[in-house]
């Protein structure tokens, strides 16, 4: 890299635009949704999709409702023309659906375009040609006017054509390629001129596609060339602006929202952004992005997986597990702060009497897009008591008291770092059952038991394995625990005093288990807990003074 990279480069120009309007503005409502996904995503795919991976990728568009999808450029080859025509005349297309296709300016690539489309009730068809300077001098050796007359030759053809068949709703879209780096005077030059031949009016607008090609500034430049191009195209009631952002600097996003804020009406783009280079403008970001903010998209991605599935098997690209709202991690804190706070978010949210969403690090409620909670938190060597207190909790209903989490933690963390790998749920419930439940090792095992006596004078009587020997043990206290404790001082010489006990249901309804929770100190002053469960709170009581003494 060179050490001053301005020999080489040069910052984007900014536009004059002293009174820009945009950044006082919020979106509040959607825009027209256009899916590329089966042109612009295809093309940079590499191994474009066949037939049926368009027609699935198709249906998930529909499913989603995108209600204008660019299907793809018919004048490319015999492939893209037959399944275009094969579409349209399959009767796959929903009558609230219109597809769009692309094609250069160049005659005889449009009268092919044209012919794909015979029979369509409703289409558009979307010209465009390179209008920057770049183009200009490098690809093309044009000049202004010249290039201009391109896109004037290019609608006259699309006019006449149209004409041809008036059987066909037909809406048109034009494209100055290039737009973001083309001076902002010229692309309203050009555009007008395609204006003066189609005449749009606002019951019929024109499509005007102000695209970013190429990502060359920062996504507030791109704002305020949109803003100042809505103001200076004239019969602005007469044209729909829509945005085509590439993501070659990392923020098509945000040129998109921020587009939006500076006047456009509709957004174009592909799920999860695929597309040539870095990718297009991702539709679902944007989307959901206004769905955290209290605004319909209009689209429904409340199964999000089957989106990814989709999208991966007909693109053969991979979906990165940290792409915003789809990713398989989006939704997971590994780290003990993050899991703690999710956690006391969710107790706090199933407390509140409003459907309002607060929750920490959680923009949005996974369930809303069809994910489970159970992956929200997963737990590794970063992880806290929160997060094990969680998997608990979601995976077997257990709600440990805090000092048996942060307890419990610690040889989670242990067998965390021993392993040196991300714990499943399996991996820290066979921790706990191994530190806290039954087992054939066990020193103390309950048999069987009956409690008598009156209230504040209870006598314990049991048979309990010790040591793999069952043996008759009692003891009399003023509750159960406490007679449990004295009928294992007098049998064994155990020592314990309770310095905290908790108890809940495990689930719901008449025919739950329960839980007990025991925190001892013994005899030399070691803390120890014990936990019990059972359908009957008693007998689940008396398993946990006999676990908290196993772990003397």
């Amino acid at each position: 890299m060179l050490s001053d990279p301005s020999v080489k480069y040069r910052p984007f120009p900014q536009v004059d635009l002293p009174d820009r309007q945009w950044p006082n503005r919020t979106i509040t409502k959607p825009p027209r949704w256009l899916s590329t996904d089966m042109r612009d995503g295809n093309q940079a795919l590499i191994d474009p999709m066949d037939a049926e991976k368009k027609r699935r990728f198709f249906d998930l568009l529909v499913k989603v409702g995108i209600k204008e999808i660019e299907v793809g450029f018919p004048s490319a080859g015999a492939t893209e023309f037959d399944f275009i025509s094969g579409l349209v005349k399959s009767g796959r297309v929903p009558d609230d659906v219109t597809v769009q296709v692309l094609t250069q300016s160049r005659r005889d690539l449009i009268e092919r375009t044209f012919e794909s489309l015979d029979g369509a009730p409703r289409a558009i068809v979307h010209l465009y040609n390179a209008v920057s300077p770049a183009w200009r001098k490098i690809v093309f050796g044009m000049s202004r006017d010249e290039v201009r007359q391109i896109a004037v030759d290019g609608v006259k053809v699309l006019r006449d054509e149209a004409a041809k068949r008036p059987d066909t709703d037909w809406h048109f879209e034009y494209s100055p390629e290039t737009f973001s780096t083309a001076e902002l005077d010229f692309s309203v030059e050009v555009c007008e001129g395609v204006m003066e031949v189609l005449r749009p009016t606002p019951e019929r607008p024109l499509i005007l596609n102000l695209p970013a090609t190429v990502e060359a500034a920062t996504p507030n430049i791109y704002a305020d060339q949109i803003e100042w191009f809505c103001r200076n195209i004239r019969n602005r009631d007469c044209v729909v602006i829509s945005l085509h952002p590439h993501n070659d600097r990392g923020t098509g996003v945000a040129a998109a929202e921020l587009g939006l804020m500076a006047g456009a009406d509709r957004v174009e783009g592909c799920l999860l952004g695929n597309g040539e280079r870095t990718g297009n403008c991702d539709l679902v970001t944007v989307a959901l992005n206004m769905y955290t903010q209290g605004v319909n998209p209009g689209l429904d991605f409340s199964d999000i997986d089957e989106v990814v599935n989709t999208v991966n098997y007909c693109t053969n690209l991979p979906v990165h597990p940290r792409t915003p709202y789809a990713g398989d991690l989006v939704f997971t804190a590994f780290s003990g702060s993050h899991q703690d706070a999710i956690k006391k978010g969710f107790a706090a949210q199933e407390a509140r009497n409003d459907e309002l969403w607060e929750v920490p690090y959680l923009p949005i409620d996974p369930k809303d897009l069809g994910r489970d909670y159970e992956a929200v938190i997963r737990v590794n060597s970063q992880s806290g008591k929160g997060g094990v207190a969680w998997v608990i909790e979601q995976d077997k209903g257990l709600k440990l008291p805090k000092r048996l989490q942060a307890a419990f933690s610690r040889r989670v963390q242990a067998l965390a770092d021993e392993t040196s790998r991300e714990l499943n749920a399996d991996d820290i419930w066979g921790l706990f059952e191994r530190t806290y439940l039954p087992s054939p090792d066990d020193r103390f095992a309950l048999v069987d038991y009956e409690e008598t006596g009156s209230t504040g004078s209870r006598v314990f009587t049991g048979r309990v394995a010790i040591d793999g020997e069952e043996r008759s043990v009692s003891g009399r206290g003023n509750g159960l625990i406490s007679g449990v404790i004295a009928a294992l001082r007098d049998a064994c010489g155990i020592e314990l005093d309770v310095v905290d006990y908790n108890e809940h249901a495990i689930g719901h309804g008449s025919d739950v288990a329960a839980a007990a929770y025991l925190e001892c100190t013994t005899g030399d002053g070691r803390t120890v807990f014990g936990v019990g469960t059972d359908t009957d709170i008693a007998t689940a009581s008396v398993r946990a003074v006999l676990s908290a003494a196993n772990a003397v």
